[in-house]
């Protein structure tokens, strides 16, 4: 579920969320060539508050979605190339989720889902995990999910980003704060049936959500207004670099794609667009992996409401959008300061 800190934070935060819609534009992406893995809109009328995405390994250019809270037990395959639904899947067995806020697949090839989201920060004692075989056929089916409990170490939290390691099978949750989060890995195995207990291993910025590249040795974290792509090793994370992510309506979502070339941002909203950036040293990019930030799409490139200021194609345009935002914003609380002032 869609949620905003409060206080001071909480005002600096929706002042600048309202600047963005009016920097960013109107209209979604849109699917450039026909193309997998390039910028798409989510078609489907159902599909408003996708919160989290997942590169299908079974199904090129496929795209696993779900919405957030009081949608059901449901979980869509979207086509990155035309932006329709390929299937609705329904789990069955998993109870009535609550919010659900991220997905990813893991080594198995097995669909997780976490039902992790609490907007009041630790109003529920736990919190669920539901995973089931990704299907070989995209197709609308229903099948059954293995629901596992989930609490904390170190007490009940905010969560929306849950990441499987490609490798070890690893779960691993990133919480959301204001202030930073945690990273937070699970048993080396799940249990059905038992409480699996996740033990704080990391510090990380406000999560929105996650997503770790195919061969695991990177950690992608976004938030509303940024990312940030981590080394990871021996299951702790290293050094740290910016990735030029955009500027979009409700930055909720982020994966890799399936060659791990490139990283796709999501955003919640009917019709909302996904948008691909480049990675540093991704295959095939010819470039070294020690520094840099990213770069849009070269074959889909970023535009409308969700792609907004990417004119240097380097990620400059994000940085000359958000300078712009801060002044805006800036100028808008002065005028207010000087209204109040005069009455």
């Amino acid at each position: 579920m869609r949620s905003y800190p409060t206080g001071p934070t909480g005002t600096r935060a929706a002042a600048l969320a309202a600047a963005l819609l009016l920097f960013a534009g109107a209209g979604p992406a849109v699917a450039d060539d026909g193309r997998p893995d390039r910028d798409f809109t989510i078609e489907d009328p159902r599909i408003t508050e996708s919160s989290g995405l997942a590169a299908s390994r079974a199904h090129p250019g496929a795209y696993w979605t779900h919405n957030d809270s009081d949608d059901g037990p449901y979980v869509f395959a979207v086509d990155s190339r035309t932006g329709k639904t390929l299937a609705t899947i329904t789990m069955r067995g998993v109870g009535e989720p609550r919010d659900v806020e991220g997905i990813s697949i893991g080594p198995d090839g097995d669909i997780y889902v976490g039902d992790i989201g609490d907007n009041l920060d630790g109003s529920w004692d736990h919190v669920w995990i539901y995973r089931f075989p990704e299907p070989k056929q995209l197709r609308d089916a229903t099948v059954t999910a293995v629901q596992y409990d989930v609490k904390y170490a170190d007490g009940a939290r905010n969560a929306e980003a849950l990441m499987v390691h490609p490798k070890t099978g690893r779960v691993y949750i990133a919480s959301k704060n204001e202030d930073g989060g945690g990273l937070y890995e699970g048993p080396a195995k799940l249990t059905a049936g038992s409480t699996n207990v996740f033990r704080r291993v990391g510090e990380v910025p406000w999560v929105t959500d996650g997503a770790f590249s195919p061969d695991g040795t990177r950690l992608a974290l976004r938030s509303y207004f940024s990312a940030r792509e981590y080394v990871f090793e021996n299951g702790r994370l290293g050094a740290d670099r910016p990735v030029a992510a955009p500027f979009q309506r409700q930055a909720e979502s982020v994966t890799y794609t399936a060659d791990g070339s490139a990283l796709m941002f999501g955003s919640e909203g009917a019709r909302s667009g996904v948008v691909r950036v480049e990675v540093e040293g991704g295959p095939g990019n010819g470039s070294d992996s020690g520094s840099g930030s990213g770069a849009p799409s070269k074959g889909g490139e970023r535009g409308g409401a969700d792609k907004a200021g990417d004119g240097d194609g380097e990620g400059g345009g994000n940085a000359a959008l958000g300078a712009a935002v801060l002044v805006g914003v800036a100028a808008l609380w002065l005028a207010l300061k000087r209204r109040r002032g005069q009455g």
